[in-house]
């Protein structure tokens, strides 16, 4: 279902600054199908959430993805867990490669905290181990990408 990927980021981009949608090309923007195989190879992400005084909270996490929905494991108690009760959207950064050779995807979206057992055997398997007993779920509603000329996406 790559299309919703490579509709979500029209959406996005028809919706952006000027100065956003300068910094982000169409001719550097990644496709859908290259957004998928992008967000679907890479396990890891920088999570950012608002803390309760307004101040930024930013950590790596893991991710599956499942079309626009991305989970993320957590530990009930966790400081993105507790920023989501007075603010929930997450901004997650995927990113790979340096200087003429990054690709970056960001992703924004609300999100809430769900029980593990909640949800589905075949995200809860993705993760190894027994530490997780939350998931936090990411609807995913802003999409940008950006692929560097010597990137390979």
């Amino acid at each position: 279902m790559s299309e919703l990927l490579g509709s979500l980021q029209d959406q996005t981009f028809a919706r952006a600054t000027a100065a956003t949608a300068s910094s982000y090309p169409p001719e550097r923007r990644l496709t859908a199908a290259q957004l998928a195989g992008y967000l679907d190879r890479r396990a890891f992400a920088v999570v950012g959430s608002a803390r309760p005084d307004g101040r930024p909270h930013a950590a790596m996490s893991s991710y599956i993805r499942r079309d626009l929905t991305f989970w993320l494991p957590t530990v009930a108690g966790s400081v993105r867990e507790r920023n989501l009760r007075g603010t929930p959207w997450l901004t997650m950064v995927i990113t790979e490669g340096d200087r003429g050779e990054h690709i970056v995807v960001i992703v924004e979206g609300s999100a809430e905290v769900i029980a593990a057992a909640e949800v589905a055997a075949d995200v809860r398997a993705a993760v190894p181990g027994d530490w997780v007993n939350a998931w936090i779920r990411l609807a995913a509603e802003r999409l940008m990408s950006y692929a560097a000329v010597s990137a390979r996406p």
